[in-house]
């Protein structure tokens, strides 16, 4: 796949349309905020998590668009960790000499224990079996100092008693629409795994999960974006067809599925 300039590949790019994992598809297709509550989400979040001074760890930083609205607000220092080459490359170009990204697993990414203050991560929580997502968590806990905190945005399953048989059912369907094993989990399942790893859950915030909606991409990509989403999207058969197929999963399910942000934080063991 082609790129403009000297614009860095996307990840994935050697990847044909059809395999690739559905977020790299919609960026593909030209879309830059691939986050399940959108940009609104995303800022509550970081709006709640009063980043500015803070020594910053972001986990799986992917088109490097959270790592910008980070260094907007101050931060004091930023550390960026992915495995997939392609995106460090990205997000580097991004930060420049503000931040440094690493290319590195988030469950084990080598950086010291108690050297952040925050620790942020969206939408990659929800791309592991329960096995890694503990190991992510657990990693986070590590490498932050007493009284970190961290804030995550991930897809979630709702209600909270949702029938057991239609999360099955609705996993295995996003599993086989996005290519990627996702696993959201209730806002009870997602606030109990970080109390079990020793946080305290400190805020949490929803939005529709509204990934595909007009009214979404207009409010997050502007009108000069969904105008070249809609391009892409017409001129290319494989990419207009998994894009219509991931609408009409998430159109499905859209009462089952919201954008969850949560802040945990590290007990301040001096308190």
């Amino acid at each position: 796949m082609g790129t403009k300039g000297s614009q860095p590949p996307l990840p994935q790019s050697d990847r044909s349309t059809n395999v690739a994992a559905g977020h790299w598809v919609l960026a593909r297709a030209g879309k830059r905020v691939l986050r399940p509550g959108g940009l609104k989400l995303t800022n509550r979040l970081l709006d709640a998590a009063e980043l500015q001074d803070k020594r910053v760890v972001e986990f799986a930083p992917g088109l490097g668009r959270t790592a910008a609205n980070m260094l907007e607000r101050d931060i004091a220092s930023y550390v960026g960790v992915d495995q997939d080459v392609d995106a460090v490359t990205r997000v580097q170009s991004v930060v420049g000499s503000r931040g440094t990204v690493v290319n590195a697993s988030a469950e084990s990414t080598g950086l010291e224990s108690d050297s952040a203050q925050a620790v942020v991560g969206e939408a990659m929580l929800t791309m592991q079996g329960e096995k890694g997502k503990r190991a992510i968590i657990a990693e986070a806990f590590r490498l932050l100092e007493p009284g970190g905190l961290y804030a995550i945005h991930e897809l979630g399953l709702t209600p909270d008693t949702i029938d057991a048989e239609l999360a099955d059912q609705l996993r295995k369907r996003l599993a086989k629409t996005i290519r990627v094993n996702a696993r959201p989990l209730t806002r009870r399942e997602w606030c109990g795994l970080l109390e079990e790893a020793g946080f305290d859950i400190e805020w949490v915030g929803t939005e529709p999960m509204a990934l595909l909606s007009m009214r979404r991409n207009l409010a997050d990509e502007g009108f000069g974006g969904v105008l070249r989403i809609l391009r892409n999207v017409a001129k290319d058969r494989d990419l207009r067809h998994r894009v219509l197929e991931m609408r009409r999963t998430f159109n499905e399910y859209r009462d089952n599925l919201t954008g969850i942000a949560i802040i945990a934080r590290k007990p301040d063991v001096s308190g």
